[in-house]
């Protein structure tokens, strides 16, 4: 039997833009189903970034028909002498994907260690996975780099809370059926017996702070927080037509068919799951304000959280949701517009 992965020569992505490339993988995918899985994954970790992204989605969608990579084997861990522990530990903040950096150290009873080094979204599990043996200077070097280089936020932690988000991470993989990384096979043991971290302890949530969550938004690590305009494209268009419509109608009546259509994004997008996806965002990001000394912002963030775990509560008019939803539709609008590329505002993963 031929090999399907023959008939996509590497080379001939790169350079691509991410449309095209959707476009190329999708159609090797639908051709060759499970048998696109070893050419998939492989560009899934290639050094080209558009590529990666591109290979991503496309196992994402065959994962959704159930075609998903069998998981890989474990291989020897990294530490190899004594049982590892984990001894030290830092996150990032969250982007407006749902994702965050997590380093972890590991150490041997002997001595020695190894550096985890992931990514965890809160939608698909783990998307990257490095590390390997490291010295405690070159640590040292590592983490002043990164403090200088982050973008976001980025806090020292007790390791076992993120050993726990690890964990719900691989939660996340068994649910949806699909596997972390095969490069996560070499720490796999690491995580057995690790149970779930949950929600942080977060700031008390005081009421009144709720209506000025919208301000977070304002701020430069979270300034990518919105809904995916890719799930607000038709809606956005039809926010465009009636700005422009010909037909002779006042300005009250326009801005009454806008509204209607941002209550419909607010209700269509923000389900339960979805509620309680962002509840969490909003108190991870508490946790690290408080923890990076900002109470202020660590209780208005514990507000948000609060607002979006409240089950009963109408989303329809609170500022925080709208403006949530309006920046998607305004995005939305500028991609259609050919304004702006739709892979540089996507919120997936």
């Amino acid at each position: 039997m031929s090999d399907p992965g023959a008939s996509l020569d590497p080379a001939s992505l790169q350079g691509l833009s991410e449309a095209v490339l959707d476009e190329k993988l999708r159609a090797f995918a639908n051709e060759h189903g499970a048998g696109a899985l070893p050419t998939l994954s492989g560009l899934a970790e290639t050094a080209d970034r558009a590529v990666r992204r591109a290979a991503k989605r496309a196992l994402y969608r065959l994962s959704q028909r159930g075609v998903a990579p069998a998981p890989a084997p474990p291989t020897a861990p990294v530490v190899r002498r004594g049982t590892p522990h984990a001894v030290r530990a830092w996150l990032s903040g969250i982007d407006g994907s749902g994702s965050r950096a997590a380093w972890i150290l590991f150490e041997g009873a002997y001595g020695g260690g190894a550096l985890c080094s992931l990514i965890l979204n809160d939608v698909v599990g783990i998307t990257e996975v490095a590390g390997g043996d490291i010295t405690k200077r070159r640590l040292e070097a590592e983490l002043a780099s990164l403090r200088a280089a982050q973008k976001l936020p980025w806090v020292e932690t007790d390791p076992a809370r993120a050993l726990g988000l690890v964990a719900e991470a691989l939660v996340l993989h068994r649910e949806r059926g699909t596997s972390p990384p095969a490069t996560f096979g070499r720490w796999q043991p690491f995580f057995a017996e690790v149970p779930p971290a949950g929600p942080p302890t977060v700031p008390a949530a005081g009421p009144a702070l709720a209506d000025r969550s919208v301000e977070l938004l304002g701020l430069p690590e979270m300034a990518g927080w919105f809904l995916d305009p890719e799930t607000v494209q038709s809606d956005a268009l039809e926010v465009q037509e009636a700005r422009e419509s010909r037909l002779v109608v006042s300005d009250q009546i326009k801005a009454e068919r806008q509204e209607a259509i941002l209550a419909r994004v607010i209700e269509r997008e923000f389900t339960p799951e979805a509620r309680r996806r962002w509840s969490r965002r909003f108190a991870e990001m508490a946790w690290i304000f408080d923890a990076t000394d900002r109470s202020e912002h660590a209780a208005i963030a514990a507000a948000a959280a609060a607002v979006f775990a409240e089950s009963q509560l109408s989303l329809a008019h609170h500022p925080l949701v709208r403006a949530l939803a309006q920046r998607a539709l305004e995005l939305a609008a500028e991609v259609a517009a050919g304004r702006l590329r739709a892979a540089d505002v996507s919120r997936k993963p």
